[in-house]
């Protein structure tokens, strides 16, 4: 039995392909487990505020000083961290959005990646402690970036990597679709081509 985390971001809601084949994925793996759970949360029908003053200062109030406004803030966090550390599994949806990944998504990654919560400061630097976890990243862009002349350019991969790796988050798994934008047949393809990742992912121990 696992628990499930999907996560989804893209501006197109349900049609965005990185929701699709991220609630695809995530159904067949709770799917494959028994007893499993699934919670969702779809950041683009529930999009979360930027992080302000309010979640900045009120993290470090003790909660006796606390504004409401801060507090509202440090509830929102600490709700989002608590969903994130029940989790075994871990999927998210990112379309590519200028290079990088929806906005939407980065507040998450604002909200939860909190010192002393998520990671910790070190003498050898910092430590994440969101561990245990299996990451599945599922990612969508028009251009192709896993390779070729505008893989310098994927600034959305390498973040996301990096932010799960920062929180301590190291086993990943990515789908791309890729290629979308360059035609009918080509979008066709690189559908397809992503069909049959996901039904590999799906034959790899989790």
């Amino acid at each position: 039995m696992s628990h499930i985390l999907l996560i989804t971001s893209s501006p197109r809601g349900a049609d965005g392909l990185s929701t699709r084949f991220a609630a695809d994925l995530a159904r067949q793996l709770a799917d494959q487990r028994p007893g499993s759970t699934l919670t969702v949360r779809d950041l683009s029908v529930d999009p979360l505020p930027h992080i302000d003053d309010g979640y900045v200062d009120g993290r470090v109030t003790p909660p006796e000083s606390r504004t409401p406004a801060q507090i509202e803030a440090v509830k929102l966090a600490e709700a989002l961290i608590a969903e994130l550390a029940a989790a075994d599994i871990l999927v998210i949806g990112s379309a590519m959005i200028n290079f990088g990944p929806p906005t939407q998504l980065k507040a998450w990654f604002d909200y939860v990646t909190w010192p002393g919560v998520t990671f910790k400061y070190g003498g050898d630097g910092t430590e994440g402690l969101v561990r245990g976890k299996k990451v599945y990243l599922v990612t969508a862009s028009g251009g192709v970036f896993s390779q070729g002349p505008f893989a310098p350019m994927d600034f959305q991969s390498g973040y996301l990597k990096h932010l799960l790796g920062f929180l301590g988050m190291t086993d990943i798994e990515q789908l791309r679709i890729e290629g979308t934008a360059y035609g009918p047949e080509a979008a066709e393809a690189a559908i397809a081509t992503a069909g049959k990742a996901l039904q590999s992912l799906l034959t790899q121990p989790a």
